[in-house]
């Protein structure tokens, strides 16, 4: 059976109107819409970069995203970071929307550690392949040990950074996980620094759990003095873990209620070593 030939064209715009009329109904709708449109430019974007991928790539195409969506990030902080040094960064996880977070001040040579799952998302898991980034597989343990002793030889032997999100997944409750101790492990294994950073809450623009996405939004990005592992031990992660965390979650619920931050402190344990805003 054949459509008449204006068929086609009321089809379309009856499509369009459809479309039309849940973006402005359905916040639901509006939410799906977004983060669709969000995946696959990433993947599209993804596509552009594989021929000549790096993370200076990456970063390069990834930073005017946050532009589609009216969303504003802003930094504080950044001179925290080392000109020179290797070290290791651990930052807070809420979602995938942390990628323009890290996009605004991933530092040079620095590179994410990564579920290995996301090596299988299409040409998004090539491009990171191919920019260097380190997959670890959760499940298996010595696999992972195995992988950490790698880096950390690497980060000495090639003054490299990475970027850890200690909590291992995403967390959408507005607060902050338990700090998995591998991060903590690689820099007290290479005795280099650790720095803090700390993204506010997406709350007030972004829901996964209310299917809510809005515009225009804002994100604060606290970069936090480093702290030394200079001298620590494996016994001392446990207690240099839960003080991350707890100076963190600090920040985090400051900034993300009046965006202006605090003056907490990361402590070495033993009460040495602390780093202040």
């Amino acid at each position: 059976m054949e459509l008449w030939p204006g068929a086609w064209t009321a089809l379309l715009l009856l499509l369009l109107l459809l479309l039309s009329t849940l973006w402005f109904c359905s916040s639901s709708a509006k939410y799906f819409f977004k983060m669709a449109f969000y995946n696959g430019w990433i993947l599209f974007l993804a596509i552009l970069a594989i021929p000549v991928c790096n993370m200076k790539i990456l970063h390069l195409l990834l930073l005017h995203v946050k532009y589609l969506y009216g969303i504003r990030v802003e930094v504080r902080g950044a001179h925290h970071f080392p000109p020179t040094q290797p070290y290791v960064v651990v930052s807070n996880h809420q979602s995938s929307l942390d990628l323009l977070g890290m996009m605004e001040d991933l530092p040079d040579r620095c590179v994410p550690i990564a579920k290995r799952e996301l090596l299988w998302a299409g040409s998004a898991g090539l491009a990171c392949w191919l920019a260097g980034i380190i997959f670890i597989d959760r499940k298996r343990t010595g696999d992972a040990i195995s992988v950490m002793s790698e880096v950390a030889q690497t980060l000495l032997t090639q003054d490299v950074r990475v970027w850890v999100f200690p909590e291992g997944t995403r967390n959408h409750n507005g607060s902050m996980l338990p700090f998995k101790r591998g991060a903590f492990h690689l820099a007290v294994q290479a005795q280099v620094p650790i720095i803090p950073i700390v993204m506010s809450s997406y709350q007030d623009f972004y829901s996964k759990k209310e299917r809510r996405f809005t515009s225009p939004g804002r994100c604060q990005v606290r970069v936090l003095p480093p702290v030394s592992t200079e001298g620590l031990t494996p016994d001392d992660i446990p207690a240099l873990a839960d003080s991350f965390r707890h100076s963190m979650l600090t920040i985090f619920r400051e900034i993300s209620t009046d965006g202006l931050g605090g003056g907490d402190c990361v402590k070495k344990p033993g009460g040495a070593g602390e780093a202040r805003l």
